[in-house]
């Protein structure tokens, strides 16, 4: 069985997240997606709301793979690990990000080399949602409907009320 791992803050979630997570199934038979704890930014929402954010809207792939939410805390490579990963899924949005995520696939793979990286673009119309974008437009009292799950939209309006 392939396990493979998306890993991210998903603060919050966004359509381009959900992108990658469904494109990730075609090399997987087992999705978990890492909800971390321990991240040098400033979360709007507690590891438990992002849980259930995540919950809500992967239940509809649960026919094309297994797949689990769960937070975690600590190294990357130490859950990998547990959870019997042989795959890191990154999800790619521009050319920019590449040069981050090579560096953290490099600084993983001496942690472990038997843990591969797999890059995902997101597709065309999904490349320039950001996280941190999203919760900017959502505080200026923008319409973030083309950007997150409806469960998320509410979750914003209501935090920036």
């Amino acid at each position: 069985m392939k396990i493979a791992l998306y890993p991210g803050t998903f603060d919050p979630i966004t359509l381009g997240h959900l992108d990658v997570i469904k494109r990730s199934l075609a090399v997987c038979d087992k999705l978990v997606i890492a909800v971390a704890k321990d991240t040098p930014k400033n979360t709007l929402f507690s590891l438990e709301e992002r849980v259930k954010f995540i919950k809500d809207e992967v239940k509809k792939y649960n026919s094309f793979a297994e797949i689990e939410v769960k937070g975690f805390r600590g190294l990357l490579m130490d859950f990998s690990e547990k959870e019997k990963a042989t795959i890191v899924i990154r999800g790619l949005r521009a050319v920019s990000d590449f040069e981050y995520e090579f560096q953290l696939a490099a600084m993983n793979y001496r942690l472990n080399p038997d843990i591969q990286t797999v890059f995902i673009p997101r597709s065309e119309n999904h490349q320039f949602i950001a996280s941190n974008l999203v919760k900017e437009v959502a505080r200026l009292k923008g319409n973030v409907s083309s950007f997150v799950p409806k469960n998320v939209e509410l979750a914003l309006k209501k935090k920036f009320k």
